[in-house]
């Protein structure tokens, strides 16, 4: 179930910081995180391009609302959106890397299809 993942951060932290992942997600294409913080930049991406799918002002101000920079929307919007017009979902992949050498942990890179 998305969005029930604590990430070990207070409620107010954690949504700061998968707003910037997701941000930069849709600004670079893909990044490299843990595999749980990627599970949950992926459904909060994949309700943005769905959102945006449909061009209209009251989803571009919903999505400002949680996409941290303006010309990223404007992006959203205009270039990655369209490209995924005929798809019902699945518009990131998670790819496991494997451990992290400092502390072990599970890493993985999310990336647009």
């Amino acid at each position: 179930m998305p969005g029930t993942r604590k990430l070990g951060r207070d409620s107010a932290h954690r949504i700061a910081m998968l707003r910037a992942m997701v941000t930069f997600l849709l600004e670079k294409g893909k990044i490299e995180t843990t595999v749980t913080r990627a599970k949950e930049v992926r459904s909060m991406c994949e309700k943005m391009i769905t959102l945006a799918k449909e061009n209209n002002l009251h989803n571009k101000r919903l999505a400002l609302g949680f996409i941290t920079k303006e010309d990223i929307v404007k992006k959203l919007f205009d270039e990655i959106a369209p490209k995924y017009a005929d798809k019902s979902g699945g518009y990131t992949r998670i790819t496991k890397l494997g451990p992290r050498r400092g502390d072990a942990a599970e890493m993985a890179i999310i990336e647009l299809i």
